[in-house]
């Protein structure tokens, strides 16, 4: 009899155990099919069921990027009871196809099971204002910025950029003060109400000299003779020699600029003072390195080598200040150095330290 109880006892704590909830969906996909843009949030609500044989308690559900769990079941769910699961994702900002994913944490086995929302968005017709973002009198250009990017310093670039003539009358736009190296045109000439042109930039680098690096010009604009006050066309490139036409045996041949380091720590200075600084260089290589530009950030001066050619094996130097004026903390500053080193033709040099307030201006 003893032995029949036992027996009895633990096939009843087994089947205990065995009973397990079980997280059924009727499907763990949903594909929206083609959404537009501009119709806002789309909801999508799976359904399942309990189909095991102890309570269910969904525990978390956790979107990924792009969409939302609204909202789920978060009471217990008797074997055979349903429930669902609500994931919402917001078409905005999206052009092409997209899939996320909604993981939803239970005490089933297994302990997570994963929901998908799928579809592809057709994008919003923009506006005029969102395609030309830059007004200049009645034309709109696309941007205040025109970018040349990386330009090697023999080459001659082209950009252009999309305007428009937004007003009821004909436009002329001219550009005022340009540089030398810089030519701005639109075509065509005169917009005709509502018509599209482009202005074309040609950045003929050859003829900015003594320029590396980024940077940058700001053209006055005019449109119909008339002067538009206060408004610039903002142009930038970046310089970089050309290395281009180089044999193997001149680039075995190239000079080594070749720091002992690039990072210098001025210590510990008060407000208002300056600290020196110095980056000492060798050139490494086989022929004259040339130092051909210095550039240094906001908040301090840096000066060029004492001699800008520097003979193979010799040794140089950068010589650079930092004001701290009314910095505080941490200071990092940075310094561009430009070179005919093939590998290290731009190189950045950081200065570092600390600026201590005075006690009176710290309480």
């Amino acid at each position: 009899m003893k032995r029949f109880l036992t027996f009895l006892v633990l096939s009843m704590t087994f089947a205990g155990l065995a009973a397990q909830p079980k997280l059924n969906f009727a499907s763990t996909r949903h594909n929206y099919g083609n959404i537009k843009e501009e119709a806002g949030k789309q909801e999508a609500v799976f359904h399942f069921t309990n189909t095991g044989d102890s309570v269910l308690v969904i525990t978390r559900v956790q979107p990924s990027c792009g969409c939302t769990a609204s909202d789920y079941t978060k009471a217990p769910v008797p074997p055979g009871g349903k429930g669902f699961v609500t994931a919402v994702f917001d078409p905005r900002g999206y052009n092409s196809r997209f899939a996320k994913s909604i993981s939803v944490y239970s005490n089933a086995r297994p302990a997570v099971t994963v929901l998908i929302i799928e579809g592809e968005v057709t994008p919003r017709e923009k506006t005029l204002e969102e395609q030309y973002t830059f007004a200049v009198g009645p034309v709109r250009f696309q941007s205040n910025h025109l970018a040349f990017t990386t330009t090697k310093k023999t080459e001659k670039k082209i950009r252009v950029m999309p305007v428009i003539n937004t007003s009821k009358e004909p436009a002329t736009v001219e550009f005022e003060g340009l540089p030398a190296h810089l030519k701005l045109k639109v075509s065509p000439a005169t917009l005709k109400p509502g018509e599209k042109g482009i202005i074309e930039g040609t950045y003929d680098a050859k003829l900015n000299d003594g320029a590396w690096g980024n940077v940058n010009d700001l053209v006055r604009l005019k449109v119909n003779g008339q002067q538009q006050p206060n408004i610039y066309l903002y142009v930038s490139a970046n310089l970089v020699e050309d290395f281009s036409g180089l044999s193997a045996q001149e680039l075995a041949n190239a000079p080594v600029f070749k720091l002992e380091s690039n990072t210098v720590n001025f210590g510990t200075i008060p407000q208002k003072s300056s600290a020196d600084v110095e980056f000492s260089f060798t050139n490494e290589g086989k022929s004259d390195l040339i130092i051909r530009h210095v550039k240094s950030g906001c908040g301090c001066t840096a000066l060029m080598p004492t001699e800008n050619v520097i003979k193979p094996g010799d040794k140089g130097s950068i010589k650079a200040k930092f004001n701290s004026g009314g910095y505080k903390g941490q200071i990092y500053k940075n310094i561009f150095v430009y070179t005919n080193d093939p590998k290290n033709s731009q190189v950045m040099l950081m200065i570092k330290g600390e600026v201590l307030v005075p006690e009176s201006s710290a309480k």
